[in-house]
C-alpha cells in the first residue's frame, strides 16, 4: 500500500444507453454523493458505511434500470495521494462555489443597503437565503471525510454572512423604530 491509509469504496458500472436521462440521472447521484470518477463509470468515495449504503442502493437502482454495477472494496496499492488529492478537489470546488454564493449574498446586502430597502420582505429573502448556503455547506461538509482545506474558507464567509445579515436585520428594526 502506498500508505495513504484510505480504503475506498468503487463503484463500477453500465446503464442502458436509452434513455440518456437514466445515465444522466446516475451521474447526478454519483457527484451528488462527492464520488469522484476514476473513469468513466467507474466511481470512488472515501469508505464508511454512509458510503457504503448510498452506493449499494445507487447499485440497486442501476440494476433495476436494467444496467448491470459492482460494488468494490479497495485499498490504494499506487496512486493513494492522488485519490485522495481528487476528492479533495472535488470539495474545494464545492467550498469555492459557496464562497461565490456568499459573495454574491453580500453584494445583494450592500446593494439594498445603499438603495436604503430596510423591509422585512427583503429580511425574510435574506434570511431564507443564508438558510439556503448553510444547508449546502452542511451537506458538503459532510461529504468532506478528507478535511479539503477548502472548508475554512467556506466557514469564514458564512460568518460573514451572517454578520452582515444581522446587521442589515438591525438597520430594518431600526427603520421600523422610526416608523418609515
Amino acid at each position: 500500500m502506498d500508505g495513504s491509509g484510505v480504503r475506498w469504496l468503487v463503484l463500477v458500472y453500465k446503464v442502458p444507453a436509452e434513455p440518456t436521462r437514466l445515465r444522466a440521472g446516475v451521474w447526478r447521484r454519483i457527484k451528488g454523493l462527492g464520488a469522484i470518477y476514476l473513469q468513466n463509470s467507474a466511481a470512488a468515495l472515501p469508505r464508511s458505511p454512509g458510503a457504503e449504503r448510498a452506493f449499494r442502493l445507487l447499485r440497486n437502482e442501476i440494476l433495476e434500470m436494467g444496467g448491470s454495477a459492482l460494488l468494490l472494496g479497495s485499498e490504494v496499492l499506487a496512486g493513494g495521494a492522488e485519490a485522495e488529492q481528487a476528492f479533495n478537489t472535488a470539495r474545494d470546488d464545492e467550498y469555492q462555489e459557496i464562497v461565490e454564493r456568499c459573495q454574491e449574498f453580500l453584494g445583494q446586502i450592500e446593494q439594498q443597503d445603499r438603495a436604503g430597502h430596510f423591509g422585512y420582505a427583503e429580511l425574510e429573502q435574506h434570511d431564507e437565503d443564508l438558510v439556503k448556503l448553510r444547508s449546502w455547506f452542511a451537506k458538503v461538509e459532510q461529504r468532506d471525510v478528507l478535511a479539503a482545506p477548502g472548508r475554512a474558507a467556506a466557514t469564514a464567509a458564512l460568518a460573514g454572512c451572517e454578520q452582515a445579515l444581522d446587521g442589515y436585520a438591525a438597520r430594518v428594526y431600526a427603520e421600523e423604530a422610526e416608523g418609515r
